[in-house]
This record gives C-alpha cells, sequence and structure tokens, in this order.
C-alpha cells in the first residue's frame, strides 16, 4: 500500500502528531489577525471581526471533531495553549478598545473566550452557526455597554 500517509505522517511520529501541528498552525494563522484587524478597523470593529472568526474556527473545528478528539484522548497541551493564546488575542483587542473608550474595560479575553465556547458549544443543533454569529453581535453590544466612550 505505499502511498498510504507516506510523505505528510513521515515527519511525524502518530498520526495524532500531525493533527495537533496542523491545529497549531491554524490557531496561530487565527492568533495573529487581531493586529492586522487593529491596522485596518477601530478596535470594537476588530474585536467583532475576531469573534466572527473564532466561530468559524469553531464551525471547521467540529468537522475535524474526530481528529481532535483523538489529541484530546494524549496528554497533548495543545487545547491549553491554544485557549491561552486566543485569550490574550483577545486581551490585545479588548485593551485597545478600552483604550479608545469604545469597549469595557473589565472583562477578560479569557471571560470573552468562556461566552464564545458557551455560544459555539451549540453546534449540535440546525443552523447554530447563524445562532453563533447574532449572539456574537449581542456580545459585542455587551461588551461596548459601559464603556466609558471618552476616546
Amino acid at each position: 500500500r505505499g502511498g498510504r500517509g507516506g510523505p505528510l505522517t513521515r515527519h511525524f511520529e502518530t498520526r495524532e502528531a500531525l493533527v495537533e501541528e496542523v491545529y497549531r498552525q491554524e490557531v496561530d494563522e487565527l492568533c495573529a489577525a487581531p493586529a492586522e484587524l487593529l491596522a485596518r478597523s477601530a478596535p470594537e470593529e476588530a474585536l467583532r471581526h475576531f469573534l466572527l472568526l473564532l466561530v468559524e474556527h469553531a464551525a471547521v473545528g467540529k468537522g475535524m471533531a474526530v481528529a481532535l478528539e483523538s489529541i484530546m484522548a494524549t496528554d497533548s497541551p495543545v487545547f491549553d495553549d491554544s485557549r491561552t493564546q486566543m485569550a490574550e488575542a483577545l486581551d490585545q483587542l479588548l485593551k485597545a478598545g478600552a483604550a479608545a473608550g469604545t469597549i469595557r474595560g473589565d472583562v477578560s479575553g479569557r471571560t470573552v473566550l468562556r461566552a464564545l465556547g458557551g455560544i459555539c458549544g451549540m453546534h449540535t443543533t440546525e443552523g447554530w452557526q447563524d445562532e453563533a454569529v447574532r449572539i456574537t453581535a449581542i456580545l459585542v453590544d455587551g461588551l461596548r455597554f459601559g464603556a466609558d466612550h471618552a476616546g
């Protein structure tokens, strides 16, 4: 059967290691987005766009669910590392919004990530992604409420 899994898995000891590396690369690319978003958008718009990217990431992740479950069964720190990285990316956006006076300053990236995790946890229901996008808009509105708007 020679060709099965050849070149792709040759550099990784296990299939799980390959999936882990692909997932890490996706998260790295995703978490690089805030700097670019802030360079071309107001902080609250950059935050909204990044949250939608996270919803999209969750939707794609559901497609990888079986593969991701296989690495969850190992002692891989990939998910803890990814959550930390995503929370730090959100912190960057939240701090920019707070400095601009358009996002409340009393919420951490980890808290927003937990809220988004709850939203994306609905993935088993029909139309969950459309609902997640609508709920994300409500989340952004909530993050704007209580901002000092002093800019």
